[in-house]
């Protein structure tokens, strides 16, 4: 996602055709890939391919896993990841709890955790929560960490990894949550948006559509937008804000200060226990995003969708379906999927840290260090 498989034989891209090769490596699992196959996958000739995977296996990043019968000549030698090589730890601080995660190279799960967090609580005292999480899952610092993403609602700026008026706690808006946690942890930190690390996690297992919606029904509403392979954050990081557009003029006030936003009559209808007007309201939205966007697919996530995922996902589907057939020809249905709760998020957050390694996206933002 958001780099071509293409590699290039020059010095200056020694880093980019490695990644190309690691990404390989981590899709080909412990099964492994030849170096022949690694050649003709990324245009890079044999001798590149060899040099390159020798500076790999020096740094302990892939290993021999066997030889394959070849159709012709000797068997060839496969090379495989070494997860544990690597680890990330993904760090899903909400409104009213977190999920903390660590995972390996290959994205398996090794440690998880959740705790309650009131996240109107003093700066300081999340801060110390979130720097325990990071050392629970740690355990006594013997596997090797490449560093903390940290997913939490927005808005936020994701480059200078500060937080913004994010809705209903407008006192955070400013804080510099990356760098504050970075001199807490001691480890590198990388800070985006829970939907949009959601929507990392999920392009990077893709083999569907390129173009989708991750919807994240939970203590709030957001939206992750993957568009053309690619997180869209917008250039203020403000892309995916699916829960504040306005749907009643006159409805009930949000917590943004808006009236009649999508999350709050979503919200209301929770409250009230009326799943299915939740899903009907929640489909309205989907369905403005899908004439807007003309995407391919929407996943549904968040504990609220968890709780109840049949419901969610065949109340959106109704919506979009009569959406579909008010379009006539150009309308075609749009496949409407459930994702896990919340854990996605803090796997998706953990990712952050890990994609670019495989050259697979763009950073979110310069990480801080402690």
């Amino acid at each position: 996602m958001n780099r071509s498989n293409t590699g290039a034989n020059l010095p200056a891209l020694r880093s980019h055709n490695a990644a190309l090769l690691l990404d390989l490596l981590r899709v080909a699992g412990e099964r492994g890939i030849s170096r022949l196959e690694l050649a003709e996958r990324t245009g890079l000739t044999p001798q590149a391919v060899s040099k390159i995977t020798a500076r790999l296996r020096a740094e302990g990043l892939a290993a021999e896993a066997g030889r394959r019968a070849s159709t012709g000549g000797k068997p060839r030698t496969v090379l495989r990841l070494v997860p544990e090589a690597g680890h990330a730890v993904g760090l899903h601080l909400d409104r009213d709890g977190l999920t903390v995660v660590l995972v390996d190279l290959a994205g398996a799960v090794a440690e998880s955790r959740t705790a309650p967090l009131d996240f109107g609580a003093p700066a300081d005292e999340v801060l110390t929560a979130a720097a325990g999480a990071v050392a629970a899952v740690r355990g006594d610092g013997a596997l090797p960490v490449l560093g903390v993403g940290v997913a939490v609602p927005g808005p936020l700026d994701h480059r200078g990894g500060v937080l913004h008026r994010v809705t209903g706690f407008p006192r955070w808006d400013g804080y510099p949550l990356r760098d504050a946690l970075a001199a807490r942890t001691g480890l590198p930190v990388v800070l985006d948006k829970d939907t949009n690390a959601a929507a990392l996690g999920l392009a990077l297992g893709a083999d569907g559509p390129a173009d989708f919606a991750y919807l994240h029904l939970g203590t709030g509403l957001g939206a992750g937008l993957v568009l053309g392979g690619a997180v869209h954050r917008g250039e203020r990081t403000g892309a995916g804000e699916f829960g504040h557009q306005t749907v009643q003029l006159d409805g009930l006030r949000c917590g943004c200060g808006g009236r009649g936003c999508l999350e709050a009559l979503c919200l209301a209808a929770v409250r009230r226990g009326d799943a299915a007007e939740a899903a009907r309201v929640l489909g309205t939205g989907a369905a403005n995003l899908v004439g807007l966007l003309d995407i391919d697919r929407v996943v549904l996530g968040g504990r609220t969708v968890a709780a109840d995922p049949d419901t969610y996902v065949r109340g959106v589907r109704a919506v979009l379906d009569e959406r579909s057939r008010r379009d006539g020809a150009r309308g075609t249905p749009v496949p409407v999927t459930a994702h896990e709760g919340d854990r996605p998020v803090a796997e998706g957050a953990a990712q952050l840290v890990l994609a670019p390694l495989f050259g697979r996206v763009t950073p979110a933002g310069a990480p801080a260090t402690g």
